[in-house]
């Protein structure tokens, strides 16, 4: 991930703890989890200076889901690594 999308090794780790936190949520009123195609995206937004929250929330949040409660839940997960 982070040879891939520029980011540090520190920013990787954080975006893939998030994606596992998406994926106990899965079956929870998640249809489907956040996937490497999306964490990969990511993390370019990050890597081209884009804020690390806003770029969760684009990249990985709204992509998979538009259920206000999920989107919440998610929003957390995001602003507990940053």
């Amino acid at each position: 991930m982070a040879h891939e999308t520029g980011v540090s090794a520190e920013v990787a780790g954080k975006l893939v703890s998030i994606a596992e936190r998406a994926r106990n949520l899965k079956g929870h009123g998640l249809d489907e989890g956040i996937s490497t195609r999306m964490l990969i995206y990511a993390g370019s937004l990050i890597a081209k200076n884009v804020e690390p929250t806003a770029a969760c929330r684009m990249a990985l949040v709204r992509p998979i889901t538009d259920d206000p409660d999920m989107r919440d839940a998610l929003d957390a997960a995001v602003s507990t690594f940053f």
